[in-house]
């Protein structure tokens, strides 16, 4: 129920304050388990990327996050779950493989952390590795206005148009190496900013 009502208020919120402009929402798969691989430069991408999807979606979010008294008891009932960066967390990534096998959506930030200004950075092989191990479709899609709505290291929201578009999905055929499916992922996601 917590699902339901925060992802209602947030929508809520995007669409009268952001402005929030989805395109490309046909490329959404209609069931079974998907990957949906975004840009981050903002601590609303999340909020946006989810809103902006048609089917509810679970969250990979950085470990401590959960230790904050009110922000982790959210999280753990809006169907997030801990990752520790800048690691090979196993639990993380087999609990990510579990939930797309039993036909979620799983939202994934390649890049690994938020950028500055929007730029695009070198993706992380993790995203490789739970699309391999996975073998569900991956839809790229990309987040614009964030990164003026709310910057990296900014303390306070400035209101701004959010675009989140949807690219088609990519189904990887053949065995690649985890960090070339990391960055065939991230190329799909850089076309949808042009």
């Amino acid at each position: 129920m917590l699902f339901y009502v925060s992802r209602f208020l947030s929508i809520l919120i995007l669409k009268t304050v952001f402005r929030l402009k989805v395109y490309g929402q046909e490329n959404i798969p209609k069931t079974g388990g998907f990957i949906l691989a975004s840009n981050h430069v903002s601590y609303i991408d999340p909020l946006a990327v989810g809103s902006a999807c048609s089917r509810p979606v679970n969250f990979m979010a950085r470990h401590d996050l959960f230790c904050v008294p009110v922000l982790g008891w959210w999280m753990s009932h809006v169907h997030a779950f801990p990752v520790k960066r800048n690691s090979a967390d196993i639990s993380a990534l087999k609990e990510a493989i579990r939930r797309l096998r039993d036909g979620k959506g799983l939202v994934l930030f390649p890049e690994g952390s938020r950028g500055f200004e929007g730029r695009l950075y070198e993706p992380q092989a993790g995203i490789g590795f739970i699309a391999e191990k996975s073998n569900v479709p991956v839809v790229p899609a990309f987040i614009s206005g964030s990164e003026r709505a709310l910057p990296k290291g900014a303390k306070f929201i400035r209101p701004h148009k959010i675009t989140v578009r949807f690219g088609k999905q990519i189904t990887l055929g053949r065995r690649l190496p985890y960090q070339e499916i990391a960055e065939l992922i991230m190329a799909n996601i850089k076309d949808l900013s042009c």
